[in-house]
Formats: structure tokens, C-alpha cells, sequence
């Protein structure tokens, strides 16, 4: 210990900075651009280059390092490579593939007129729908396909081909010969499950080429659909059979496919000529086969199932094929067996030949005729025994009757709608129809008759199709696309006349739900509000908002899209009270998050605002109340993140004290979120900070006292925090806020309170859900904590360096790791800040704010406190080293120390003292001698040392760097 002698070198920091500055190199900018390092030029003017060079030259030399962004490329770039393939094109290829191009731009365009596209809903998208809307509770029976053994094997010795046809024949008798068992008193899911087990069924038959089975399966589950004993569920079985359906004629297709893919395979622009005889063969067998079915129905829907296999047997078949399967469609008695018929004769059509529209019109005008039989006797018998109501009834037809409309209005043009509105007067206005038609076509077609509509829909008879219903359809339109301008208050006021009537609470929000889009689309606040007015009349009475939560929230969704200005919303008298019909706590936080996250994204200016101001607190506290014990992280967070977002756009101007008022209220009301007081902390700082700024760090006795009522606010608040590091920090960061403004007993209470605090510091801390040991992270904060300190004033009544002392005692007694080396890095890490205090100038001050360089003016006396304590803090280090020697298994540890603690002397120590330089020497050793240094770090450091050595007051170091040697690695 007595034989170190410490002593700082003097440090000119004007001139290290001006030695260390790159030099200016002039460029001329017409060349120049930082991320250029290829140059472009046109192959075509370079005629006499030689063999074999590019199109690109570097424009840097071969020493200059590589561009990162260049070096993807290959050395050549995109513009380079385009100027040379346009040169080495020949005119013939370019004409050549000009044309190859419009053929091909034809080829597309022809066939995107043919496929439907991604504006096509398909019926995927309904299939769920329909399942979960029209169920029953009614027993339901099915018959089950008992197999036969016929057929499973071929018989022995040769066959005509005659008897084989017999033989299949036959087989499909057996369907009518008892091979059927019936199962009776089936739920719903029995019902689904039996569906499903024939489809796998079918799928089996086909894996085990047992086809005329697989037929059989497919003509049983059509049968299925003759029966509407249990009406009310005719539309999910129509969608559970239909899957069966599609999945024998893609089986069908596919096998026929796969006859043709051989050796080549089938392109699928094929024309009939690409296909051979045998898949032609077994392609007509298979319709023959579907046409020696006996009943109607099984035959219709089978063929149906198999319609896109006429490609491979005719050009025009398709085409023909259609109009004789709608005709025969005419022959069934049933009139809701028959609509779900054409409805799926219309999904196979726009499926395999979308242009073909006339098919599709003929089945709906076929469709139209047959509404007269729904008044028939037989009919109305079906309905009374069955005890199933008018209007239940028609909503059978509504999947069918709109997936046949949506395929007509799929790209029809606008006069197809004027035609189809003039079919539903010839009907009387059927409300059914008509709903079907104004949810089929294009919103804009719609929203232009929308006055025509209100006509029709007012002659409908109620009895059938509530008008509350019709309207809502009405609404959809109207809210996508805009009717004419003259007429929108008309709309407006005629549907809230019939939505305002509806009785049942659930009808009305259902309604009132799709006119508040065009509400808020097209008109103002006030008739906004008077329709929020409206819909907390409707719903309030026997708390019927409980029940329709998912509509309201719509509703606050849809306002919120067309009103981003905050004042004008919160302006509405009714629109506080109607979220105060959102009860339920997770709804009412939901809807709460909403309302945040549209203020967030579209509040721009921060606001003062006093009705956005209150309202939005009250927003904020409701989702701050609802943070309990059992939230999770993540909701916490969440929630924090938003709250803190409304923090952010709250500004008072040059009214400061207002500002923090409001951080003392929010601070009361938010409480129980950690990060938003961590927050709230940060703007108080800021709000110091710019007070500074505006008096130009002059501060009046007013904003004196300002600045250290925000510095109070922040020591109050930092101890509610449970994270320490957070503590930690925010007792640094607002100590140097402090500084700033000049109130050094409140920055001095700060920084004491953060050395006070450090001995609380766990060994572990959790970082996102997982434990880490918090030694890097105290480590970090000690090195931020030290690099304040070189400003920080000594304080008159406690002694030279207290603050230094202060921490340096804390980190002597701190619990550490065990074999950790983290306390004699800190030691380390003080000794730049002791030179640095022993400096006349400091490095860096605080304006107004005299440190210890004004404070002891270079004092000898303050000085040998500086080098005493650098002292013990190198001695404390040089003992941990010899400590480390001791151990075999802590040489690299000793040698990496050690080179730290060298380069601290290198940098900041005075190596004219003998005895100094001589300990430099020795940790450079101490630092090489179990090889453990980096050779290319040691170079480096060395080739600096040389380079100091030749400053004129550091010729010192050539005596020093001569006694440094590099040690070979044993």
C-alpha cells in the first residue's frame, strides 16, 4: 500500500479533443453520396472495352472498405444489370417476347372474367352461419347404409361387358332391397355425427376402389334431402348432405384428372383434346351410372355434384348441361326442396362456369314461380302439423334464396336490379324477396333506389317479414355507400320511424346498431346524440343492455370511427350517460380501451381542454379500477400503456402550474399502475426542465419555487415504487434535475437517498417473468451514478468527498455474488472519476452550479484527499489480484483486471512517478502471463502508447512502452 503513490496527470481536454477529430477531406458533391460505391454506365457506349469487363466500375479504390448494402448485389448492381440485358437483347427476342406477353396479359384477362373473385363471399363463409342459426330440438331419423358383398371382388374367370354393367346395376338396387337400416330419435349432434361417419364412409369406399359403394352413399345421403319432416332444420341438413356431395365430385374429378395426367401432366387450361380415351371412357360411365338412377331428386343432385367432369367429354358441355338440369328442377313438388336444389345447382355452376348467367337467372325466375305454392294446400297442412308459423317458415328460404341472388348480382350490372325490383312488385313486394335482393347487390346500386326501396318496403305485408328487418338490410347498403345527398334525412327519418317502434329490446339494438353507421357517416353530433337518446330510452328499462353488450360496443365502435375530434364527441349530452350502460366490468373496461386507443392514434396536438380532460380521467380511472389482485401482467401493462398515452397529450401550456396540479391528481388517481407513476415522474422532470428553459437558467424566485415543488413531487412519489432499479434511477435522473435548476440541497437529498437505497438492491430481479442476477444492472447504475458525481458540489457540513465516500462504503459493504469481481470493478471505475476531480478544469458543469473545481480552486489540501483515496482504492484492487493468484481456476479473472486497472493508469494516471510506472509494467504482465490477453487488444493498446509517446508532454511513455513486452500464450 505505502509503496503506491498516486498522482493524476493533467489532462488538456480542448486539446485531446482537437488531436482526436477526423480530418476534413473536400469532396465535391456532384460525385458524392455516402452509400454510393458502384457507378453505373451503359454498356452501349463502351464498344471498345475489352473482353470480358462489365457494365459497372467501382468508384473507390481497391483500399476502400466494402459497402455492406453493395455487397449483397455481387458486385454488380440492379441498374447495371438492366443496362446490360437491354444490350445483349436482340430486336427479334424483344419482339418475341413482346408478344409472348400479350398473349399472355389476354390468357389472364380472359380468365380472370371466368373465376370469381376474392369479392365473391363464398359459401364457406355461410356454411357456419346457417348450422348455428337453424337448429331443433325435434328427434330426427336417418338411414344408414348397411353395404353389400357384391361387387367388393371381382368374379373369377372373364366377364363381358355386359354382365359387369348387370352386376352394377344390380348393386344399385340393392339400395331398394332392404340394404337400409333406419335410425330413429336422433338429436341434432347424433344427426351431425351419423352425416359425418357416411362421409368418411364414402372417403373409405373410394381409398378401397369399392366406387359403385361410394355411389350408393352418395345417392342414400341425397335421398336425405326429400325429407322435411323436421323443417325447421331442412337448411343445416341441406349444408351437412351438400359437403358429401362435394366431397364424391371432387373425388370423381380428381380420379379423372389423374387418368389424363399420364405421362404428362393435365395443364388446367385443358381443352377436350388433351384428354384420352380412357379417362373419356370412364368419364361418360360415370354418367350413365348417376342416369339409370330411378328418383328425381338423388339423380339431380348427384349429376349436379359431377357437372364440372363435363370438360373432359364436351366444350359446350357445362354449358348445355345446366339449363337441362334447372328444367328438371320444375319437377319437384316440395317448394323449399326445390330452392335449396337450385341453390346448390347455383354453387356448383358459379363454381365450374361463372360466366354462365342465364342458367342462374332462369333457376331464380324459376324460383319466383314457385312462391305461389307456399299459400298450396299442402304446404299449409306440412306447416300446421309441423305447428311452424308463417313467417318462421319463409326465413327457411333465406340461405337459399340469398346465395342464388348473391351468384346473380355477382359483377351484374345496375340495370339486372331495376328488372329484380320490378319481379318483387309483380309479387306483391314478398318481404323475403326483397330483403334477399337488397343484400345481394352492390351497396351502390342499392344506395341510389334507396328511396324506391322505402316505397316497397312499406306495401310489404308485416305478417311475413317484420319491416324492422328490412330496413336493417336497407341500413347495410347505405352505411357502405352514400344515397343521393337530397335524400339522406329523408332515409334517415323514415327507418328511425320503424326502428323506433319495435318493441322486443333486442330487435330494436339489432336495427338501431346499422343506422347509427349511416347516422354518423352523414350527419352531425346533435342528430348522433339524438339517437344515442334514443337507444338508451329503448334499452335502459329492465336493464335490457345486459343482453346486448356485443351491439353497444358496436355501436361506440361506429361512432368512433367517423369522430376523431374529442371535443366534439364529448360534447354529445348523451354520450357519457350511454356508456354508462356498459355494467359489466370486463365490457366496460373493453369499451373504455377502445375509446383510448382511437384518442392515442388520432389525437395529434396535445389538449387542455377541460371536457376531454374530465372525461378521459374518468375513462382512465375506470380501467384503472378495474387492476386488481388477479390481473396479469400483461392487462397491467397494457392498460399502463394507454393511460400513460392520454399522460403524454396533456399540456398546459406556460401554465406549469396547472401541469403539475394535474400530475397531483393523477398521481391520487392512478396509483396502483407502477409505470404510469413512473411516468408521472418523468413529466414533472420535463416539466422542471422546460421551466429552465423558458427563464434561460436564470430562475425568479416564483419558478425557484416551482422547480423544487416539482423536485418534492418526484421525492415524494419514487419511494411508492416497488421496483428498485426504478427507484434507483428516477433518485439520479431527478437529482440531475435538480442540478439543473440550481437547488442543490434537494439534488443532495436525491443522490444520499439513492446511496441509501443501494444496499436494498436483491441479488436477483425477475426481467420479463424470468430471474436474473441483478449484478450488471447495479453495476451500470453505479458507473451512471459516479459520472454525476464529478458535478455535484461537496456539501459544507459533511467533509471533502462525502458523497463519494458515502458509495464507496455502501459497495464495502454490499452482500455480492459469490467469486464475483464486481465490487473491485467499481473501485476501478472510481479512480477516472478522482482524476477527473483533480483536474483545474472539469471536463463538463452544470451552468450556474460551481462544483468542486470553483469550490477548492486546485487546494493541495483537497487534492491529497483525492490521491489518498485513490490510493486505497488501488490498493483494495492490487490485494484482490494477489487473492486471485492464490487460485489455479482464476487466472483469467486476475489477468482481466489487472488490464483494466492498467489502462486506468495509462489514461488517467501521471507514469512519471517511478513507482507508478513500475505497477503499470507489472499489471501489463500480470495481465499477459497465462496467455489469457487478447493478442489483437494488446497490439492496439501498444500502437496507442507509441502513438501518446510522440505528444510532446508524453515523452514520458517511450520509457514505458519499451518495458512492455507480448507474451506468447503456453
Amino acid at each position: 500500500m505505502a509503496a503506491v503513490q498516486w498522482r493524476s496527470r493533467g489532462r488538456n481536454y480542448e486539446a485531446e479533443l482537437q488531436r482526436c477529430r477526423p480530418e476534413a477531406a473536400l469532396v465535391e458533391f456532384g460525385d458524392y453520396h455516402p452509400l454510393k460505391t458502384i457507378m453505373v454506365t451503359d454498356t452501349k457506349t463502351r464498344r471498345g472495352a475489352r473482353k470480358g469487363s462489365t457494365s459497372s466500375s467501382s468508384s473507390s479504390s481497391s483500399s476502400a472498405p466494402p459497402d455492406p448494402l453493395s455487397s449483397m448485389l455481387d458486385g454488380t448492381d440492379p441498374l447495371s444489370m438492366f443496362a446490360a440485358a437491354s444490350a445483349t437483347e436482340t430486336p427479334a427476342m424483344a419482339h418475341s417476347a413482346s408478344a409472348g406477353e400479350l398473349g399472355r396479359k389476354k390468357w389472364e384477362k380472359e380468365k380472370e372474367e371466368e373465376v370469381v373473385g376474392p369479392d365473391f363471399e363464398p359459401w364457406s363463409l355461410k356454411r357456419g352461419e346457417i348450422l348455428a342459426r337453424f337448429t331443433t330440438t325435434e328427434k330426427l331419423s336417418i338411414n344408414l347404409f348397411m353395404g353389400s358383398d357384391r361387387g367388393k371382388a371381382p368374379s373369377p374367370g372373364s366377364s363381358a361387358v355386359s354382365e359387369k354393367v348387370r352386376t352394377r346395376l344390380e348393386e344399385l338396387d340393392d339400395l331398394e332391397e332392404g340394404s337400409q337400416r333406419e335410425l330413429l330419435n336422433l338429436s341434432q349432434q347424433d344427426y351431425a355425427n351419423r352425416i359425418e361417419e357416411l362421409n368418411q364412409s364414402l372417403k373409405e369406399a373410394w381409398a378401397s376402389d369399392q366406387k359403385v359403394k361410394a355411389l350408393k352413399i352418395v345417392i342414400q345421403c341425397s335421398k336425405l334431402l326429400s325429407d322435411t319432416s323436421v323443417i325447421q332444420f331442412y337448411p343445416s341438413k341441406f349444408v351437412l348432405i351438400t359437403d358429401i356431395l362435394d366431397t364424391f365430385g371432387r373425388l370423381v374429378y380428381d380420379r379423372i384428372w389423374t387418368m389424363c395426367s399420364d405421362p404428362r401432366p393435365l395443364p388446367d387450361s385443358f381443352t377436350v383434346d388433351d384428354v384420352n380415351d380412357t379417362a373419356k371412357e370412364t368419364c361418360l360411365n360415370w354418367f350413365f351410372k348417376i342416369a339409370s338412377i330411378r328418383e328425381l331428386l338423388p339423380r339431380l343432385y348427384v349429376e349436379a355434384a359431377i357437372l364440372k367432369c363435363n370438360r373432359f367429354l364436351n366444350k359446350c358441355g357445362i354449358q348445355e348441361t345446366l339449363p337441362r338440369l334447372t328444367a328438371m328442377i320444375r319437377g319437384i313438388g316440395d317448394p323449399l326442396v326445390a330452392a335449396y336444389t337450385r341453390a346448390y345447382l347455383c354453387r356448383v355452376g358459379v363454381e365450374v362456369a361463372p360466366h354462365l348467367k342465364d342458367s342462374l337467372n332462369r333457376n331464380f325466375f324459376d324460383l319466383l314461380g314457385a312462391f305461389r305454392q307456399i299459400s298450396s294446400e299442402s304446404v299449409q297442412k306440412q306447416l300446421v302439423l309441423q305447428r311452424v308459423e308463417v313467417p318462421e317458415y319463409l326465413t327457411l328460404y333465406s340461405p337459399a334464396i340469398s346465395w342464388i341472388l348473391q351468384c346473380i348480382a355477382y359483377r351484374a350490372p345496375e340495370p339486372l336490379l331495376t328488372e329484380m325490383m320490378e319481379r318483387c312488385k309483380k309479387l306483391g313486394n314478398n318481404a323475403l324477396l326483397l330483403n334477399s335482393v337488397m343484400r345481394a347487390f352492390r351497396p351502390e346500386f342499392v344506395a341510389a333506389r334507396a328511396t324506391d326501396f322505402i316505397g316497397m318496403i312499406k306495401d310489404c305485408d308485416e305478417a311475413g317479414f317484420p319491416k324492422h328487418l328490412l330496413f336493417g338490410s336497407l341500413g347495410r347498403s347505405v352505411a357502405c355507400a352514400d344515397p343521393p345527398e337530397s335524400e339522406r334525412l329523408t332515409i334517415l327519418n323514415e327507418a328511425w320511424k320503424v326502428v323506433t317502434k319495435v318493441r322486443s329490446p333486442q330487435d330494436y339494438v339489432n336495427c338501431a346498431e346499422i343506422w347509427v353507421e349511416f347516422t354518423c357517416r352523414h350527419f352531425s353530433k346533435r342528430e348522433v346524440n339524438t339517437v344515442l337518446a334514443d337507444i338508451i330510452k329503448h334499452m335502459t328499462p329492465d336493464r335490457a343492455f345486459e343482453d346486448a353488450y356485443p351491439q353497444l360496443q358496436s355501436v361506440i365502435r361506429k361512432i368512433l370511427t367517423y369522430f376523431h375530434d374529442f371535443s366534439v364527441l364529448f360534447s354529445m349530452e348523451r354520450f357519457l350517460p350511454f356508456l354508462d350502460m356498459f355494467q359489466k366490468d370486463s365490457v366496460r373496461v373493453e369499451v373504455c380501451r377502445s375509446i383510448m386507443e382511437v384518442f392515442i392514434r388520432h389525437q395529434v396536438e396535445p389538449t387542455r381542454d377541460p371536457v376531454i380532460l374530465n372525461a378521459m380521467l374518468h375513462i382512465c380511472k375506470t380501467m384503472h379500477d378495474s387492476v386488481n389482485a388477479l390481473t396479469l401482467e400483461d392487462e397491467k401493462r397494457s392498460l399502463a400503456l394507454l393511460i400513460i398515452g392520454f399522460i403524454r397529450m396533456v399540456c398546459f401550456g406556460r401554465d406549469f402550474e396547472q401541469q403539475l396540479s394535474f400530475c397531483v391528481e393523477a398521481r391520487a388517481t392512478f396509483c396502483n399502475l407502477e409505470s404510469v407513476m413512473v411516468q408521472l415522474i418523468h413529466t414533472v422532470n420535463q416539466l422542471a426542465m422546460e421551466t429552465n428553459r423558458v427563464m434561460r437558467g436564470s430562475h425568479s424566485r416564483k419558478t425557484a419555487a416551482f422547480v423544487r415543488a416539482c423536485a418534492a413531487y418526484s421525492f415524494i412519489t419514487i419511494p411508492s415504487l416497488s421496483s428498485i432499479f426504478s427507484r434507483l434511477s428516477l433518485y439520479l435522473l431527478s437529482g440531475q434535475v435538480a442540478l439543473a435548476n440550481q437547488c442543490l440541497s434537494q439534488a443532495d437529498a436525491f443522490l444520499k437517498a439513492a446511496v441509501s437505497l443501494l444496499p436494498e438492491v436483491p441479488r436477483s430481479i425477475s426481467v420479463e417473468g424470468k430471474l436474473r442476477g441483478s449484478e450488471s444492472f447495479l453495476l451500470d447504475f453505479i458507473n451512471n451514478f459516479l459520472a454525476t458525481l464529478l458535478v455535484v458540489p461537496d456539501h459544507p457540513e459533511h467533509g471533502v468527498l462525502y458523497l463519494v465516500r458515502g458509495l464507496l462504503n455502501m459497495i464495502q459493504d454490499y452482500t455480492w455474488e459469490d467469486n464475483s469481481d464486481a465490487k473491485v470493478r467499481v473501485y476501478i471505475s472510481t479512480l477516472p472519476l478522482l482524476a477527473a476531480m483533480s483536474q483545474e478544469t472539469y471536463l463538463y458543469s452544470i451552468p450556474k452550479v460551481d462544483s468542486n473545481e470553483t469550490l477548492y480552486g486546485g487546494d493541495p489540501k483537497f487534492l491529497l484527499e483525492i490521491n489518498k483515496l485513490s490510493e486505497t482504492l488501488i490498493g483494495q484492487v492490487l490485494d484482490h489480484l494477489k487473492a486471485l493468484g492464490r487460485d489455479e481456476q482464476s487466472t483469467r479473472r486476475q489477468g482481466a483486471l489487472a488490464f483494466s486497472l492498467f489502462g486506468v493508469l495509462l489514461a488517467h494516471g501521471d507514469l512519471r512517478n517511478n513507482k507508478l510506472s513500475q505497477l503499470a509494467v507489472n499489471l501489463w504482465n500480470l495481465s499477459h502471463k497465462h496467455g489469457h490477453c487478447e493478442t489483437r487488444v494488446s497490439v492496439r493498446t501498444l500502437e496507442f502508447i507509441k502513438h501518446q509517446a510522440q505528444q510532446a508532454d508524453m515523452s514520458h511513455l517511450s520509457d514505458t512502452v519499451q518495458r512492455l513486452a507480448l507474451q506468447s500464450r503456453t
